[in-house]
Formats: structure tokens, sequence, C-alpha cells
């Protein structure tokens, strides 16, 4: 591997519009020499912002970053509704007015849309359906009813109302779509809504203030260490033996200190991350094993 060293690591990108998240991960694989990139969260192509790579044995970590809190930074047209919930949709019905909702009304109903709640994926979206990605469906204009799924919203909050676009900021748990959300105040407003901008500014407590910008990646842009990405963890601090067995994948045997069964630690030996454990019994049982310790870009 080239600029990601033996064990990996994770790198944060700015991700401009226009590029898929897979576009960002091919050229991460063309400037790293190595397939071994992955990414944390998609980013849809008209969106900017925050995106996490991941690369060589930190690949493995990814979902962990995964369930990590992300805001948003987000614009909202009110009065259209469009096949995507965003702009690069069709136009599929309009509201011109002449009443259009106060602020208090969609102060109103963006706290109606926070909490635990049951989403709808917008048609145009990576779920499958009867094995199939729900958006090679709607291309082919075939009804198209994702499967709702449990998300959480922590946060909206309304930054600016200018008849008919808003601006809102979002905090929101994994697996949430800010078009979804869009669409979703528009039913409540009873006027219909998309999104037109989007950018990710978080992702846990990493800021897009900190990203690399795409077209400035380098073979030789460092990496942040892949311990990180398990940072919430606890630590199971480990002796060179136990580096050894977890390698083999033997369980480690420490007496539970308040964890319960199949509670997660990060496993780390002298030169770093190891692997992730669960408790298993009175063990730690390796639930990923990294064969070389994980440690930062020199």
């Amino acid at each position: 591997m080239g600029g990601p060293g033996v064990g990996g690591g994770a790198l944060l990108v700015d991700k401009p519009s226009g590029p898929t998240s897979h576009d960002v991960v091919a050229r991460a694989r063309r400037t790293f020499h190595t397939r071994a990139v992955g990414h944390t969260g998609t980013l849809d192509p008209f969106a900017s912002g925050l995106l996490m790579l991941v690369l060589g044995n930190a690949t493995r970590l990814a979902r962990w970053a995964e369930r990590r809190r992300k805001t948003y930074r987000a614009v909202a047209r009110l009065g259209q509704t469009t096949t995507t919930d965003d702009r690069t949709g069709e136009v599929l019905a309009e509201h011109t007015g002449p009443h259009w909702p106060t602020r208090e009304e969609v102060e109103l109903a963006l706290a109606g849309l926070v909490g635990a709640q049951d989403q709808q994926p917008p048609a145009f979206s990576a779920k499958r359906i009867d094995g199939v990605r729900s958006y090679r469906l709607a291309r082919k204009r075939s009804p198209v009813s994702p499967a709702a799924a449990p998300v959480m919203v922590h946060g909206l909050d309304l930054v600016e109302y200018r008849v008919p676009f808003l601006t809102f900021v979002a905090e929101v748990g994994p697996g949430t779509y800010l078009r979804a959300i869009a669409r979703d105040l528009g039913l409540a407003l009873e006027v219909g809504a998309h999104l037109t901008e989007l950018r990710r500014e978080r992702i846990g407590s990493w800021r897009v203030e900190e990203a690399f910008p795409l077209a400035e990646l380098r073979a030789e842009t460092p990496l942040l260490p892949a311990e990180l990405l398990v940072a919430d963890l606890p630590r199971v601090e480990l002796t060179p033996d136990e580096v050894r067995a977890v390698r083999h994948g033997r369980d480690v045997v420490r007496e539970p200190a308040g964890e319960g069964e199949g509670a997660e630690a990060a496993l780390v030996g002298e030169h770093g991350l190891v692997g992730i454990g669960r408790r298993a019994g009175a063990g730690w049982h390796p639930a990923v094993v990294l064969h070389d310790a994980v440690t930062t870009h020199p």
C-alpha cells in the first residue's frame, strides 16, 4: 500500500457537489494505490461536505464510525415536490400561493419531525425492494415504496426563512435521509417541498473544516489513526501474549468490570489497535481482528 502504510487509517475529505461518493473512493484508490478504500456514509452527488474514507485495515471498522451522529446544513424549497425529493428530480406538483406558511408554522413543523420515527426512504435511494435497488425501479417508473426504517432525528433548527426557501441545521442518527425530512416537512405544511442544497458539516466530533478538499488529495496526505474510529468504545490494554491470542482468534480472559454480555471494547496492544472484542462470559471474544496493528501515517 502507498500512503496509508501497512495498517491504514481514516481520511476526512470535503466532497464538492457533483461527484458521487463512489467517485471519491475511486479517486482515493488511484491516489493511494490500493483497492482497500471505503467510506462511512454516502453523500448524494448534489450534496457536498464531510465524507470519511477508511483505508487498509480500517475498512473493517467502518460500521463503528457510521453510527456516529451527523450534522447537516440544508436548504429546502417549499411549494414543489420532485421525483427524487431534491433538485435533481422532475417536478411532480407545485404550490403557487398566495398563502405560504409563516415562520412559526415552519418551526412547529420542524419540531414535529424531531425524535425517533419510522422514516420512508425516498423512491430514488439505495434501499432494496425484492433484491433490486429502489432507484433502479424508480428510473423505470415502476411503483416504488421502500419499507420505512427506524431513524433518530436529534434536532432541526431553522436558520433562515425567505419564501419559498428555508435553511435549517439537522443533527441526525445513522440511516436518516435529509431528502425525506424535506419531503415530510412539505407534507406537514401542506405545500410540498424538496431539498435544493445539502452540506454535511460534522460526523461525530469530526468537522468539515478539518477535511482535505478532494482536488488536493496526494499519496503523502496524512491519515487519522484508525483507533479514532472506535474512540467511543472502552479500551482493553493487551499484553504481548494476549495480542498473539487475539490474532489467532482466541478469547482474552478478563474478569467482567461492569460490561454486560455482548458489550464491545477496543483491544489495544503496544503498537496500536489489534481488534474489537465482544464480551462473552469471563472473556473478550475477538469480533474483528486486524492482523497488523493499525497506526497513523508517519
